[in-house]
């Protein structure tokens, strides 16, 4: 009996174990029919070893070319020669942009910079009397250091204006606060630091050839000029104190109560001569009178059109 008990349990378990491995192999039946055979992925390695290889990751993946992202050796070359960087394309604007915007800013830098180094060299002079002519100012500083401009300003109808003075070097502007308290003309004058740079001249005025560097030396800046005298007026006062003159601008607007003018002699010690009339009575005022940056422009004949 115990042998009987014995022979049907194993034959109950063996039959559990057919029936579970039925089970499995019905599920993966169940599973193999729901894919693609045709699909890529299954694609027999026979079949794809007939086909060209392909650089790719899948069947579907770009192929990528390391070289024309502008990587390795030459990829800078390689990429100036890639489609979406012809010249004109967008890329390519952007990348001009970004070079252009680096310029702009190292040359802003630099003139920052400049300027910066224009103002620790500058004093600023103030109270100065209008009978001080630009000369005699760079003359009297001069003792301080190399003096590279000067420049006075200020309001014509007022006694007392203010200069602006560039040195060479930061030792000559430290050196030149020490005039402050020095009678200049008639007034003591104050010397301080200066908090910004001389505005320069335009440099499409001054001189480009030696003829007009020579012009220079025989020219003079007059300033403060009665609105009331004739440009024959100013001819004649100068060149009865100072010599023949051949050339003469007498310039002026609406805005301004008074008016300028540049004369250009024939010697050019008559420009020397003229720097002495600063402060004389020219018409109902006094001139002032400082050597010419610039020479005089001739005019240009305009045509008109019918």
């Amino acid at each position: 009996m115990a042998a009987v008990a014995d022979g049907s349990a194993s034959a109950a378990a063996a039959a559990a174990k057919e029936v579970e491995y039925q089970a499995g192999v019905q599920k993966l039946v169940d599973l193999l029919s729901k894919l693609n055979p045709a699909a890529k992925e299954f694609v027999p390695s026979s079949a794809a070893a007939a086909s060209p290889p392909k650089k790719a990751l899948s069947a579907d993946a770009p192929v990528f070319d390391y070289h024309s992202i502008g990587a390795g050796n030459g990829g800078a070359k390689d990429s100036a020669t890639d489609a979406s960087f012809y010249i004109g394309s967008p890329q390519r604007r952007r990348w001009n942009g970004y070079i252009n915007q680096g310029r702009r800013r190292a040359n802003d830098r630099a003139r920052r910079t400049e300027r910066e180094d224009s103002i620790r060299r500058t004093v600023y002079v103030s109270e100065l009397d209008h009978t001080v002519t630009e000369e005699r100012l760079a003359d009297i500083f001069a003792t301080c250091g190399q003096v590279v401009d000067c420049r006075i300003c200020g309001d014509p109808h007022s006694v007392l204006r203010f200069a602006f003075i560039e040195f060479s070097d930061e030792e000559g502007a430290r050196t030149a606060l020490n005039l402050g308290g020095t009678i200049f003309g008639f007034y003591p004058v104050r010397v301080l630091p200066s908090k910004t740079a001389i505005l320069p001249v335009n440099p499409k005025f001054l001189p480009r050839t030696e003829d007009e560097k020579e012009m220079v030396m025989r020219t003079v800046y007059c300033t403060n000029i009665d609105k009331m005298v004739t440009q024959l007026y100013v001819k004649n006062f100068f060149e009865g104190l100072c010599g023949e003159v051949s050339r003469l601008r007498l310039l002026g607007d609406n805005v301004h109560s008074t008016r300028i003018a540049f004369v250009e002699f024939v010697h050019a010690e008559g420009a020397i001569m003229a720097l002495n009339c600063s402060g004389m009575i020219l018409g109902t005022l006094p001139v002032r009178v400082s050597p010419s940056k610039t020479p005089v422009k001739p005019r240009v004949n305009r045509v008109g059109s019918n």
